[in-house]
């Protein structure tokens, strides 16, 4: 028996699909009873979406972004068809309205290929966890920043040439905006922030930041420290709320997440129960992320699955704490180490270990300092920038100190 799929997109994702499905259409027969085929196909300057879902059992969705996909993914619902997406923007900006019209109709919404490619992380989440109380989520989420920071680290180019090698591989788009200012990780730290917390959590309360402004000697004096860096995602349950954000972070090597290099991404969960397990896996690419769409497309076609209803309201929480390295360019004279150690002091803010490098105009400190509320460590690099033995802002980057084994 046939069972027809409405394919909306085809781009990168959406034609690597179509690629795909033939050669797996007897294997996904012989498992459901049912064999999958594209009966329509939306683009652009094609097709009728009306037509297409006249025409199917099951949407995929690939189109992006928030219109025409969010009205084509409610009114595909509300016809009684199955969903599948990969737009993380839609999800972490309209989630809840989209699960619950999923559930009003009686009908599933799968969105592995929206987080980490291949990383079956949702799944995970949603049913082999699904009994664990989780006390926290994060990894690496963008294959591309994780390229571009290898890549500096490897051979020291710059941000710009990392990038500049990172769109001629096809790792970056050629607006690469959304990946490297965190954007991308944010959206997709609120999916699992609402499914490893079971609260709502809205893109617009995610902090991020991006990579922008990683200079190569950052990464050349914290080898000094046996560090790497990563761009980091992190959801964590707090005493007063929960936690979510991306940043650059600064890992030892016995973090889970320290050797994952490359386009790849990877997710720790961390639980009293399970201690934490580690998932990695390609984070990116056409057929990657087509093979995501076509697992949530086969378990669409052995149903029940639904994503239910938030039962908590945890308040989203900022001030968290974090250790940081400092970098600073600094007058070559006496006294300055003393000077950034007495305002590091007044904030209760001290020194795990510090390196003075380079005279004259090439001095400068670079230290690591211990666990502390980053607004207290905010508020003395606010007194620091003031001195007048700087030559540069000061330039900080958290540090993971979690080690496991």
């Amino acid at each position: 028996m046939p069972f027809r799929i409405g394919l909306l997109g085809h781009g990168t994702v959406g034609s690597a699909l179509a690629a795909l499905l033939p050669g797996r259409a007897d294997r996904i027969e012989a498992l459901t009873g049912l064999r999958p085929e594209i009966s329509g196909v939306l683009t652009r300057s094609s097709g009728d979406f009306e037509d297409i879902l006249a025409r199917s059992d099951l949407i995929v969705e690939l189109i992006g972004g928030i219109e025409p996909a969010y009205s084509y993914v409610l009114r595909a619902m509300r016809s009684g068809r199955h969903v599948v997406t990969a737009n993380k923007q839609l999800l972490s900006q309209h989630g809840e309205e989209l699960w619950e019209a999923a559930r009003e109709h009686g009908v599933q919404l799968r969105f592995e290929g929206a987080v980490a490619g291949v990383v079956p992380i949702i799944r995970v989440l949603q049913e082999s966890l699904a009994g664990a109380s989780i006390d926290r989520v994060h990894g690496i989420v963008n294959g591309t920043t994780n390229f571009i920071l290898t890549e500096m680290a490897r051979t020291g180019m710059t941000f710009a040439e990392a990038l500049a090698e990172a769109q001629r591989l096809g790792y970056a788009e050629a607006d690469p905006s959304e990946d490297v200012d965190g954007r991308d990780a944010a959206a997709k730290m609120a999916i699992l922030a609402r499914l490893a917390f079971d609260t709502p959590v809205h893109l617009d309360q995610v902090r991020y930041e991006g990579i922008e402004q990683i200079h190569p000697d950052d990464l050349e004096y914290a080898r000094e420290f046996g560090l790497g860096l990563k761009l980091i995602g992190t959801a964590e349950r707090h005493p007063d709320g929960l936690s979510v954000r991306v940043y650059p972070a600064f890992l030892y090597p016995g973090h889970p997440l320290a050797s994952v290099g490359g386009p790849f991404n990877a997710v720790t969960v961390e639980s009293e129960t399970i201690t934490e397990i580690t998932m990695s896996g390609p984070g990116a690419g056409g057929p990657q992320t087509a093979s995501a769409v076509l697992g949530d497309v086969i378990s669409a076609m052995i149903p029940p699955a639904s994503t239910p209803a938030a039962t908590q309201l945890l308040p989203i929480i900022h001030d968290v704490v974090s250790a940081f390295y400092l970098h600073l360019e600094v007058a070559d004279e006496s006294g300055v180490l003393a000077q950034v150690a007495q305002l590091l002091a007044l904030q209760d803010v001290s020194v795990k270990s510090v390196v003075q490098m380079g005279l004259r105009n090439q001095a400068r400190l670079v230290m690591v300092v211990h666990p502390v509320l980053e607004s207290r460590f905010f508020a003395a690099m606010e007194l620091i920038s003031r001195l007048d033995v700087l030559r540069a802002p000061p330039r900080a980057i958290r540090v993971l100190e979690q080690e496991f084994g």
